[in-house]
């Protein structure tokens, strides 16, 4: 069924296409890639240090360098490519940089910093424009609404993008229509890495959105993720060519509040369920809301977020997010607890002399109790999060220092203490170049 909604979704697109006028903004192929076309360089520096209980302390200096080209217009093609090196500048990478890392296979476990070094092809793809519709092939990044559920995990130093086909429409007033059709995700780490460097797909994404109410902004997705092939899950089930452990269909809504700049509020829900060749049978359900008002220079903000269990036995999922800005920064929580969560926090943010500082608390709990032996009927306290940032552009320079503190609840005392939820704090100094 979701295969034969997506052939009539861009069977309509090529009709929109065909009918809609086309842009004229170079007279050749080779004017339209000269002319008007631009090259952009970014440099990327960054120290990371990573104290994580039951795990040796990991520090990092890496550099990334990027290299992005968009070319000019011709009869509404154009071209887009960016590469992407990941260098360790001790060019001694001690430190795991994924959850398998080999580096990790003896009694010594080092902490986890999510920047392997590599060179990647971070974009390639061809576009066409016209007034109201864009059509674009092959790798590409995409980020939808807040990107919980789709986006570009553009906080490590390897991004995240998706090979494959998406069309935007904006021909109906205050709509837009995305639409994609995914055959991989490029993941962050790298593609030296074995096992989950890239996410095979026949995925489906759709993203529709209404401005046109004075109160604020609509939201209505559908998110159909079929994962082909994932060999670190292969085991779960060796008779079958697809291991798709996080295979679903998620379903959802999203409003967000535009009439009062000095009160903005967000609520949202959705839902989730096993598809495909997934193992697990399940459903599980996702709600969010949030609400901030401005105080003079300062903007306080109180949220509440709910990543659903069925029963404990799986959690809500989101495996394609930009997860570090959610759950606190300190990425506890990258992969859903079976039980769940539960994410009761608020923030405040100011600026003083062009520096802005954003601190923030987050109070963990389970939705769901547990189901394991050792554990039958908890219901956990994952624990507590301060997260604190401080950022500064000069010129061309913007300058970032971040600390992480979380602190464990009951969960590591119940289940182990060298888990994903020990204590554990992290601190950034960074600073990103543009050119």
């Amino acid at each position: 069924m979701k295969k034969h909604t997506a052939h009539i979704f861009f069977a309509a697109a090529s009709s929109l296409l065909l009918t809609a006028p086309a842009t004229h903004a170079a007279q050749t192929l080779t004017e339209g890639l000269q002319s008007g076309s631009t090259i952009k360089l970014n440099f990327r520096t960054r120290y990371e240090d990573v104290s994580w209980d039951g795990y040796e302390d990991s520090n990092a200096l890496t550099l990334r360098s990027r290299l992005s080209y968009q070319s000019g217009a011709w009869n509404g093609f154009a071209m887009t490519a960016e590469m992407d090196n990941v260098t360790d500048v001790s060019h001694d990478v001690d430190y795991a940089t994924w959850p398998a890392d080999p580096i990790n296979s003896g009694s010594v476990k080092h902490a986890l910093i999510s920047d392997p070094e590599g060179t990647d092809l971070n974009q390639a793809l061809v576009s066409y424009t016209t007034f109201n519709n864009q059509v674009k092939a092959g790798r590409q990044r995409i980020v939808l609404d807040n990107a919980r559920f789709i986006g570009n995990v553009g906080w490590r130093q390897n991004e995240q993008t998706y090979d494959g086909v998406s069309f935007t429409n904006k021909a109906i007033r205050y709509t837009n229509i995305f639409v994609a059709h995914i055959t991989n995700v490029n993941r962050i780490f790298g593609n030296e890495t074995p096992i989950q460097g890239d996410y095979q797909q026949n995925s489906n994404f759709v993203n529709v959105s209404y401005t046109g109410f004075e109160a604020g902004k609509l939201t209505a997705y559908a998110y159909l993720i079929d994962n082909i092939h994932d060999a670190s899950l292969i085991a779960i089930d060796a008779n079958k060519s697809k291991a798709a452990a996080i295979s679903s269909d998620t379903y959802g809504v999203r409003w967000a509040s535009t009439a009062n700049p000095a009160f903005m509020y967000t609520l949202e829900y959705a839902t989730q369920s096993d598809a495909h060749d997934n193992p697990l049978e399940y459903n599980a359900s996702y709600m969010f809301a949030e609400a901030s008002t401005t105080l003079g220079r300062f903007v306080p903000a109180l949220g509440y977020e709910v990543l659903g269990s069925d029963k404990g036995t799986k959690g809500f999922a989101t495996p394609f997010a930009t997860l570090h800005a959610f759950n606190g920064w300190a990425d506890r929580f990258l992969t859903t607890p079976t039980t769940g969560i539960k994410d009761a926090y608020a923030s405040l943010t100011t600026t003083v002399m062009g520096v802005q500082i954003i601190t923030s608390y987050h109070d963990y709990k389970a939705d769901e109790k547990s189901t394991a032996a050792a554990t039958l009927g908890k219901v956990f306290d994952y624990g507590t999060e301060w997260n604190v940032s401080v950022s500064k552009k000069f010129g061309a320079v913007a300058y970032t220092a971040k600390y992480a503190a979380f602190k464990n609840g009951d969960w590591a005392q119940k289940v182990g203490a060298a888990t994903l939820v020990s204590d554990t704090t992290k601190f950034w100094l960074q600073a990103d170049w543009n050119f």
